[in-house]
This record gives C-alpha cells, sequence and structure tokens, in this order.
C-alpha cells in the first residue's frame, strides 16, 4: 500500500519543522512519500518515509529562471515526483506532451513519476470520462517502453471531486482503476480526492486500488495517523 502526501503550497518554515516533527511519531507499515514544497526538500527527510516533490522542470537544465530539474531533485535524495496535477494542468496550462517530456526525464533519473490523471464534471456527465482518461494515459506515457511503464505510478483524481468533500461511488472508481490496468496491467494505481479518515472504510473496499494519493488530509498529521490506522486493519 502506497501512500503519497502532497503538500502542496502550505506551511511555513516553522510549520513544516514541527509538521516533521509530528510525521516522526507515526509508525506504520505503509510506503509513505512525502512531497513538501520544493524549498523544503533539502530538510524534509523523515525516518521511514521516501522523499517525493510536487513538480519538475520539462527541460533537462540550463537558463530557465524559478525551474527545478529532474538531476537537482536527484540529487537532493528525491525518489518520487508527482506530474500532471489537475491544479497545474489548470493554472500552469501544463499539457499532456509537457508531462510526457517531464516523465522521460524523471525516469532517466532513476525517479518514479507519480503521473496524475483525472476527468472534469462536464466530461463524466456526458459519459466521456473514459475516453479522457484513455487518452491522457496514451499521451502522457507516449513512446515509452513497457519496462518504463511499469515503473511509473498512475494517481487517479477525479477533478470535481478534488478539495470539494464530493467522492465518487466505489463502482465509479472501480471502473476508471480497472480502465487504467487495461491499459497498464502491471503499473500501481493509487486514488486521490477528498480521500479521508472518515471515507477510508468504504473506499478500501475497492480491491484493484494500490494506495492514495492525499492533499489536504496530508497536512493534518492527528487525522493521517487515523487513516493509516484504518488503512492497516
Amino acid at each position: 500500500m502506497i501512500i503519497a502526501l502532497n503538500n502542496k503550497c502550505n506551511l511555513t518554515k516553522e510549520e513544516f519543522l514541527q509538521y516533521k516533527e509530528e510525521l516522526n511519531k507515526i509508525k506504520k507499515n505503509v510506503k509513505l512519500i512525502l512531497c513538501p514544497s520544493n524549498i523544503y526538500i533539502g530538510f524534509a527527510k523523515v525516518t521511514n518515509i521516501e522523499l517525493g516533490a510536487q513538480n519538475v522542470s520539462k527541460t533537462v537544465s540550463g537558463a530557465y529562471t524559478g525551474e527545478v530539474s529532474a538531476a537537482q531533485l536527484k540529487s537532493m535524495g528525491v525518489k518520487y515526483c508527482i506530474v500532471g496535477h489537475s491544479e497545474r494542468r489548470k493554472y500552469q496550462y501544463e499539457t499532456d506532451e509537457d508531462i510526457n517530456k517531464k516523465v522521460k526525464l524523471l525516469l532517466k533519473e532513476g525517479i518514479t513519476p507519480i503521473i496524475c490523471i483525472g476527468e472534469e464534471k462536464k466530461q463524466r456527465e456526458t459519459n466521456s470520462h473514459i475516453e479522457v482518461i484513455t487518452k491522457q494515459i496514451k499521451e502522457d506515457l507516449k513512446n515509452l517502453t513497457n519496462e518504463e511503464k511499469e515503473k511509473v505510478i498512475i494517481a487517479y483524481e477525479p477533478i470535481w471531486s478534488i478539495g470539494t468533500g464530493l467522492i465518487p461511488t466505489n463502482y465509479e472508481i472501480k471502473e476508471i482503476v480497472n480502465v487504467i490496468k487495461y491499459h497498464l496491467p502491471n503499473t500501481k494505481v493509487l486514488y486521490g480526492g477528498s480521500a479521508n479518515e472518515n471515507n477510508i472504510e468504504e473506499l478500501r473496499e475497492i480491491s484493484v486500488i494500490d494506495g492514495y494519493l492525499l492533499g489536504g488530509l496530508s497536512l493534518k498529521p492527528e487525522k493521517l495517523d487515523i487513516f493509516l490506522e484504518k488503512v492497516e486493519n
């Protein structure tokens, strides 16, 4: 079971240091991946928690002010990196072509990409969600070998569920996860989108899920501890 913690653009330095202390108290057998803001990566290592990043540049290196390359992340001990999150697709106008470039650069450096895919509410309502998901899979992983595809992690996050408290039915989630695994049978698939300590028992019934990508809950160690307890039991 894989649990990735996406802190997004949250926590001051002092708050993050306190947050780290709370995470150190969590002792669970699941694989935990912490993805803090880039400025905290240098001192974000926590015992028994893997280090991840929230984004990477689509360029190798050079005169790209404000960017962070895959090689730089690797040099800081980063093992995983989120790419294609819906917030970056929406606010930074990232395309599937951009995401594909990032995935290839990460794999070249031995970093596991956590590729976020998902549909908007309108796409779900017009029954085009499977077509949308399939297109994202094909374009985000374009020209990757089967071996490379097995190294990535896919995070299914229905865009209309992120941070809204709205949760797809277990049937709806299972449908999409099965579509993903049809195209990528040996790839781990996480679910994200308002997963929390109150609904994890129901989500656990979806046996095809390999883990979760947590946003808001990742910032609340006391609730995260309850979530993980329920995941394991």
